[in-house]
Parts: structure tokens; C-alpha cells; sequence
């Protein structure tokens, strides 16, 4: 879902931030180095720019200005220069990560910006607004033990724009997670639609 926040500059990594702090740290408090925000801050610019892998997201943030690392909430070395999370500490803290609790944090985030930009636009121009819920197998995502990944999502049919999403279990289907997923979206005067599964 990082990858449909757009580009990402230093306003919107600001406007970013506080959703992102509400994701739990699933790692203890001895022993870090980087918080949880500036870890998920480097993995969202790198899937804006196109990382799809653990070393894709590693090798941004190696590239990555010291400035850019600043802003994203990289804190400073001993020696004065941040050093940007390796691929090793990534995989780790994504792989704890609740995914879950990252997706309602991201999909806060793009309703709300969905609902600034449609609230800005002329009255005569707006419409009553569409939501598309539907299910999807994340291609690549299966592993020799594991299934593919499925995800049930909420979309703007205007603008596209996913505002919430949630992972579907291997063991359970679509059905289950149709109304959590659209509990805390704000869906007076909207138009839901869905496959015909869900009704």
C-alpha cells in the first residue's frame, strides 16, 4: 500500500508522520537505533520510487542524502553522518511489523488527504463519491511454504485512491473482513460498491 502515497516531499512526509507514529514498535526498547517512524518513512519513499524488495528499500536509503535521512527522522552517527537502516534490520522489523495496524495507519492517511483534495474542489463540480471494495492475490507474494498474500481494499473511483485495506488470512475469506475494512471510513452520503460475494 506505501507505494500509492505518491511522491512524497517534505510536506507530505510531515503530514505522514503522525499516522505512521500510531503503528505499535513491535520490537523491545533496548538495543534501537532507529524508530519505528523513521524506518517506515524510508520504506514509503522507496516504494514511491519503485523498491519492491527488502535490498531495493536497503539500497535507497544507502543512497539517500543526509538531509533527505534527516527529515525522514534518521538520527545522526557519533561521527556526524546517518546511516540509513541495513537490509538485515529491515527485513527484521518488517517481518514483526502488525500489517494490520500499518495499513489502517497508511489508509488514514490517503482518506483523509482524499478528503481534503475533494473538499477543495467547486461545489458544482462535485459529486457524491464512490467506493469499490474488492479482493486481490499480491502477484509474487507466495513462497515455497506460504500462499499468495490476498488483500481486500476500499478505493475512490474518482481518484483511485486506496483508503483502506486489509490482509486476508489463508484460513478465512473475503466475507469476514468486508465490514471491518469499512468501519472507520466515514461512508455518509457514499456509494459502496462490491462483488456480489459480499451482500
Amino acid at each position: 500500500m506505501l507505494e500509492k502515497l505518491g511522491p512524497l516531499d517534505a510536506d507530505r512526509i510531515a503530514d505522514l508522520r503522525p499516522y505512521l507514529e500510531s503503528v505499535p514498535d513491535p520490537r523491545s526498547r533496548r538495543g534501537r537505533w532507529y524508530s519505528l517512524t523513521a524506518i517506515l518513512l524510508v520504506c514509503a519513499c522507496a516504494a514511491v520510487c519503485g523498491a519492491k524488495s527488502i535490498d531495493e528499500l536497503a539500497e535507497f536509503g544507502e543512497r539517500a542524502t543526509n538531509s533527505l535521512l534527516a527529515s525522514l527522522g534518521v538520527r545522526r552517527h557519533l561521527l556526524g553522518w546517518r546511516r540509513s537502516p541495513r537490509p538485515v534490520t529491515l527485513g527484521r522489523v518488517l517481518s514483526a511489523l502488525d500489517g494490520d495496524a500499518l495499513d489502517q495507519a497508511v489508509g488514514a492517511y490517503l482518506a483523509d488527504r482524499h478528503r481534503i483534495t475533494a473538499s477543495a474542489e467547486v461545489p458544482e463540480a462535485r459529486s457524491r463519491q464512490v467506493i469499490a471494495v474488492d479482493g486481490k492475490a499480491l502477484r509474487g507474494s507466495a513462497r515455497l511454504a506460504a500462499p499468495r498474500r490476498h488483500l481486500l481494499s476500499a478505493v475512490t473511483h474518482d481518484r483511485v485512491a486506496t483508503i483502506a485495506q486489509v490482509e486476508v488470512g489463508a484460513k478465512t475469506n473475503e466475507v469476514r473482513h468486508f465490514k471491518p475494512l469499512l468501519a472507520p471510513l466515514d461512508l455518509a452520503g457514499t456509494v459502496v460498491t462490491f462483488d456480489a460475494l459480499h451482500s
